[in-house]
């Protein structure tokens, strides 16, 4: 995942909200310092978190980039920044543009899906927003040590029970309703994902306000 400062028109990202942080791509177990160290860069301002997360992802990861969020006292959002110097430009050469972290020229656009690692990372956010376009799709866990890949299934339980539990926490924490995670456990372990409509978004407390 990546994390790069953009702007755009005026009240584009809420009222008054003109920059905010894009984060793009997979969370992984180091992302949380990537975060931190934009900012840290951009130290006393509150850009609120725009989530764009695709690709595998770590939910521990997701989750250690949601607590950075809480403990910054910023706002998380779901959605896709479209930046003008990529228009027409190929993928790669657009990232080339957004690692260096911007301050770039954008716009808001809908993020199609908001992943399980997405909605971890929104998880902590002060306020929490996703547009009514948006699904948000939840997947399973499955458990996989980069120390240690060939892992008996002892131990894989073992570490599948640890992390389910860091993860209710974690929801606890940020003020959302654990069954987020019965969902998650319901498709551990199967190739299938759930979507969560949106009358339970506000139900469990993933959101903060009503979409419009």
């Amino acid at each position: 995942m990546i994390f790069y400062i953009a702007h755009g028109a005026e009240n584009s990202c809420g009222p008054g909200c003109s920059e905010w942080i894009a984060a793009e791509g997979g969370a992984q177990w180091d992302t949380g310092r990537r975060l931190m160290a934009i900012l840290d860069r951009y130290r006393g301002r509150k850009l609120p978190l725009v989530i764009n997360a695709f690709g595998p992802a770590d939910l521990k990861g997701a989750a250690g980039v949601g607590r950075i969020l809480h403990d910054r006292g910023l706002d998380a959002m779901v959605g896709a920044t479209e930046v003008a110097a990529c228009a027409d430009k190929p993928e790669a050469e657009c990232f080339l543009l957004k690692r260096p972290g911007g301050p770039l020229d954008a716009r808001l656009a809908t993020a199609r899906t908001c992943s399980t690692a997405c909605v971890l990372i929104l998880a902590g956010g002060i306020h929490r927003t996703i547009p009514p376009d948006t699904r948000v799709v939840m997947s399973g866990m499955e458990v996989r040590s980069r120390r240690a890949p060939n892992i008996s299934d002892v131990r894989r339980s073992a570490l599948t029970l640890g992390i389910d539990n860091e993860l209710r926490t974690y929801l606890r924490d940020m003020g959302v309703e654990t069954e987020v995670m019965d969902i998650v456990d319901q498709n551990s372990g199967f190739k299938r994902n759930t979507e969560m409509p949106p009358a339970d978004w506000k139900r469990l407390h993933l959101i903060t306000s009503t979409p419009q």
